[in-house]
């Protein structure tokens, strides 16, 4: 590439684009890139949330009272981490509404565990409107050591690449 700046970047293609509606297909299978969950997440997720439990705060109860020993991550802050990955990976441009969920936790998260998201499409249907379309998927969770630590299955209004 030159170092000469022409401003023109129109002839670029743009990466990282999410995946319109018509790529949403029943059946179709991803997975995100994968993300370590650290101490400074774990402890700055708390503060901004208020989640000030002693699971998550209190390294003394953790190491000396609780049933769970490690530095914990709250359910919350790994269904969060997996929707950032979601959205990095699937939706950027063409998320236009997240619609509703239901989340089971299997397993704990700890700090420096890394986690990644499975995911499979099980409906896709176009809108009444044209140019968008419901998605729902089933988000699968999985730790560094291939264990499913959290499943969602999430309901989202997503952009077509045609608007009908």
């Amino acid at each position: 590439m030159s170092a000469q700046n022409t401003g023109d970047t129109a002839d670029l293609p743009v990466i990282g684009l999410g995946l319109p509606f018509e790529e949403w297909t029943v059946g179709r299978r991803f997975r995100t890139i994968g993300r370590t969950v650290t101490d400074a997440d774990i402890t700055n997720f708390v503060c901004v949330t208020g989640m000030l439990e002693v699971l998550f705060t209190n390294l003394d109860y953790l190491e000396n009272e609780s049933l769970i020993k490690g530095r914990l991550a709250p359910g919350a802050l790994v269904y969060s981490f997996a929707e950032g990955l979601l959205l990095q990976a699937a939706m950027q441009h063409t998320g236009l509404a997240f619609l509703g969920m239901e989340l089971k936790v299997h397993r704990p998260v700890f700090a420096g565990d890394t986690i990644h998201v499975r995911s499979e499409v099980t409906s896709a249907r176009p809108t009444s409107k044209p140019g968008r379309g419901i998605v729902t998927a089933m988000n699968e969770v999985v730790n560094q050591k291939g264990d499913v630590v959290l499943a969602y299955s999430a309901t989202r209004m997503v952009k077509a690449a045609k608007a009908g």
